[in-house]
């Protein structure tokens, strides 16, 4: 089974520009600090331009940056902008019992991933970010 990654690099991502100030980062800059592969960050870079969440620009003096402030973002945006399915999912069945289950389960994934978009909405990255400072000074 794959995992997705997106979000919580959208999030790595939106925390290294927020570093940065007004400063440029390049999408080999940062992909270096996450320890992944430039082309995964350039796409999450791409998802949070097209969201109005940073802007990009080319060349060699080029690079990435936020355009609102950190508490001005939520992790509802970032979902929102980087994610382009349902978090969860069902098996394709066609038995009887296993389409109840299914039923039964779509109705709890609704549930929790409404849950999971309020709570989202509720935290900003500028939280993310104390969190992070707090960690790191321990």
């Amino acid at each position: 089974m794959a995992v997705n990654c997106r979000f919580a690099t959208g999030v790595h991502v939106l925390v290294l520009l927020a570093g940065e100030g007004d400063g440029l980062q390049t999408s080999t800059d940062i992909a270096e600090k996450l320890d992944t592969n430039p082309v995964v960050v350039r796409r999450v870079l791409a998802s949070l331009q097209q969201a109005k969440l940073i802007e990009s620009q080319k060349g060699p003096t080029g690079g990435s940056r936020l355009v609102r402030s950190p508490k001005a973002i939520s992790l509802a945006d970032i979902y929102k902008a980087v994610e382009t399915g349902p978090l969860f999912h069902t098996p394709k069945v066609h038995a009887t019992a296993a389409v109840r289950v299914n039923g039964a389960l779509d109705k709890i994934f609704v549930s929790s991933m409404g849950a999971l978009m309020e709570d989202f909405d509720k935290t900003t990255l500028s939280q993310v970010l104390k969190r992070v400072s707090k960690n790191h000074k321990k």
